[in-house]
């Protein structure tokens, strides 16, 4: 692990692979951390990748470089970073590759910096956020999966992450993954990375915000400005259900066809539920590499 100043923070990241090779970003979700890729970055390291890890910010060892910056997780800040960290590693293009938060700021970074993009890898196709739309009620039975975002909303949520940000996450992580046998040392593992200090602001902030129920920060006005156009995607393009995912429902990938203006891919993984990497790393590293290989 290194420590990298980048932007608004201090990144800890995991590099593997050559460092003249192809360079694949890799965007861990909430609540999850790097060890979402602990078998997929060996297989794209042995086959000559330049492979990038990082924790997201609240997350892990990552820190905020000033105490008085907005602990947002809004998307445009995700996306941000990202950018922020390949400018620091002197990385010109790469693949971004991701699902849940990581997906959302692979997703950014594609639409609005195709030529820093090589290809997308992304869990649950088009993830940049309609906040506009956001208070349009689905069905019900796709509400209750959401139980833990409206929870959050409240000052009762913060405090509950706040005493019990483990439990939650255990929570979640069986929800979203019914088929997925993780242990104990696999959960205490990532779980570690909640112990960051700005963990919970980071985590309301986001689910508060894409709500429209709390203001950003200033910094990205400008990018939540052009992602509010809702842009699509250009670049070429692999998108992934878990077929058991317990959040994300997979589907065929048609109601988000519109947003990808380039070559995309759709396909529905099985045995997998919302922590796809880590669930099915072989299928993940396989279309990281395809895109490499077109």
């Amino acid at each position: 692990m290194r420590q990298v100043d980048a932007g608004a923070l201090s990144i800890a990241c995991y590099e593997a692979g050559p460092a003249d090779g192809t360079a694949v970003m890799l965007m861990h979700g909430f609540p999850y951390d790097v060890h979402s890729y602990v078998d997929v970055a060996p297989q794209l390291a042995a086959q000559g990748c330049r492979v990038v890890v990082p924790y997201l910010r609240g997350y892990g060892p990552t820190r905020f470089r000033d105490a008085r910056t907005l602990r947002s997780g809004e998307q445009a800040a995700v996306g941000a970073d990202m950018m922020a960290l390949m400018d620091a590693l002197g990385i010109k293009r790469a693949v971004f590759a991701g699902y849940d938060w990581g997906g959302r700021a692979a997703c950014v970074g594609a639409a609005l910096w195709p030529e820093r993009c090589i290809g997308l890898v992304c869990v649950n196709s088009y993830l940049i956020q309609d906040i506009a739309n956001a208070m349009v009620p689905m069905r019900p039975e796709r509400e209750v999966a959401l139980w833990y975002q409206y929870y959050f909303h409240l000052e009762r949520g913060r405090a509950g992450l706040t005493a019990n940000r483990r439990e939650i996450a255990r929570i979640l992580w069986k929800q979203w993954s019914p088929s997925w046998a993780f242990d104990e040392a696999c959960f205490e593992r990532t779980a570690r990375a909640y112990d960051n200090p700005d963990y919970v602001d980071v985590v309301i902030h986001s689910y508060r915000h894409r709500f429209g129920l709390a203001d950003g920060d200033p910094q990205y006005a400008d990018i939540q400005h052009r992602l509010a156009a809702l842009p699509a995607i250009t670049v070429p393009s692999i998108t992934l259900d878990g077929a058991n995912d317990g959040v994300a429902l997979a589907t065929d990938g048609a109601a988000s066809a519109a947003k990808f203006a380039g070559r995309r891919v759709h396909r529905v993984v099985t045995g997998a539920g919302h922590n796809l990497p880590q669930e099915a790393p072989e299928a993940f590293a396989a279309a990281v590499m395809e895109l490499i290989r077109a």
